[in-house]
């Protein structure tokens, strides 16, 4: 969720930054926080000032500009990490960690931040003051010395006083919150070329996972199918060869049985490629043809009350698929575990078995998956220590 820096919002994010709201902080804590904001405000702008008038020379004379600006920023740098703590435990606002902030920005944050800390703080002192006021009023009525149309109209003068208070304090808030954003997340130039690197490099995962596919196509054909196939024609051929009845037979039972087993094999490259149950019956179903076909129980909970949509289906599908193949073939598991569960974030697939672990998470089934998750702007996490068990979730967006 994206939020514009009001207080009440679940979430601070936006075009111009990367910082995010976990929990909606309580009233108390925030107003500690803005307290707090106005004494930092304070020491941000006799920073600029003591700073400033001493270093104004050098920054004036161009072979110590440099020097000069260094010492001032950073000085500016570590206000602004104050002024980032403050954001974290008062308002509950996550920056990105390794992020490089620039130095004119730096100093253009601690400007803006100063500037409208010191005015939070005149606004602060006038509702302190209609506070004393309102109870000189409330005083001097009490005693009689203030009659009733005096007292309307200082009610009225001071709601209207109020209100404009309140918005500003609200006013203000916003724009500590927008400025935090601008300056500790990436601006929007940096987003978005980090945006198109990340599009371009899945991409490339995408087309490297097709091409893998493929190949594991080819290679379950080849080496399955097409000798299946030979060794199904020379039964027929020797058994259209033979001269008694009783061997023929036997010929013709055992291609008989053959042509079972190749059907089921082609059938599970079938599955494989793209599972039919999708279309005519839903995830759900398919999810079921893959529990029949496990070697070992396969325990689902299906938990999606809403359609979703077709390539989240399909990458939910190869995702239980592929790693309930990887449990069965590699981590001597008795039992696997599957949860597909829908809420408002998106679609969430998790896989669990009771193996030996240590799944290599740079392996191709894996990195398959993984791509095929990204390229639906999702996430893939993979846990699998040595001893177990293995947990694969994918996190898949439903927008």
């Amino acid at each position: 969720m994206r939020g514009d820096g009001d207080p009440g919002t679940t979430a601070v994010g936006g075009s111009g930054g990367d910082a995010v709201r976990t929990a909606v902080p309580s009233w108390p804590r925030r107003a500690l926080g803005t307290l707090l904001g106005c004494v930092t405000a304070l020491l941000g702008a006799l920073h600029l000032l003591l700073a400033g008038a001493v270093l104004g020379p050098f920054l004036l004379w161009p072979r110590t500009r440099t020097g000069a600006l260094g010492l001032l920023t950073a000085g500016a740098r570590r206000l602004v990490t104050v002024e980032r703590l403050r954001r974290t435990v008062f308002f509950g606002d996550l920056f990105p960690e390794h992020h490089r902030v620039p130095d004119r920005r730096i100093l253009r944050y601690l400007a803006v931040r100063s500037g409208a800390g010191l005015l939070c703080a005149v606004v602060l002192a006038l509702l302190v003051l209609g506070v004393v006021l309102a109870g000189v009023l409330a005083y001097g009525f009490v005693r009689g010395s203030l009659g009733w149309a005096d007292l309307l109209t200082q009610l009225l003068l001071g709601g209207v006083l109020l209100f404009l208070d309140v918005q500003g304090l609200f006013s203000l808030a916003a724009l500590d919150a927008r400025s935090a954003r601008a300056c500790l997340g990436p601006s929007e130039r940096e987003l978005l070329r980090r945006r198109i690197d990340e599009l371009a490099a899945s991409r490339a995962a995408v087309v490297e996972a097709v091409d893998a596919e493929r190949r594991r196509i080819e290679r379950d054909l080849h080496d399955g199918v097409q000798q299946r196939l030979v060794a199904l024609g020379m039964l027929i051929g020797r058994a259209r060869r033979g001269r008694h009845p009783e061997p023929a037979d036997a010929l013709l039972l055992q291609a008989h049985e053959e042509s079972r087993s190749l059907l089921t094999e082609l059938r599970e490259v079938a599955w494989r490629v793209y599972p039919s149950a999708l279309d005519g019956l839903g995830l759900e179903e398919a999810l079921g043809g893959v529990a029949e076909r496990s070697g070992i129980p396969l325990r689902i909970r299906f938990d999606v009350s809403a359609p979703l949509p077709r390539p989240v289906e399909t990458a939910a599908y190869f995702v239980v698929s592929e790693s309930v193949t990887n449990a069965v073939k590699h981590s001597s598991a008795t039992v696997v575990q599957v949860a597909v569960v829908r809420d408002r974030a998106g679609l969430t697939v998790r896989v669990e078995d009771d193996g030996t672990g240590g799944a290599d998470a740079n392996g191709g089934g894996l990195t398959g998956l993984r791509s095929r998750v990204a390229a639906l702007d999702g996430v893939l996490h993979i846990h699998s220590p040595l001893g177990g068990p293995t947990t694969v979730t994918a996190e898949l967006p439903c927008a």
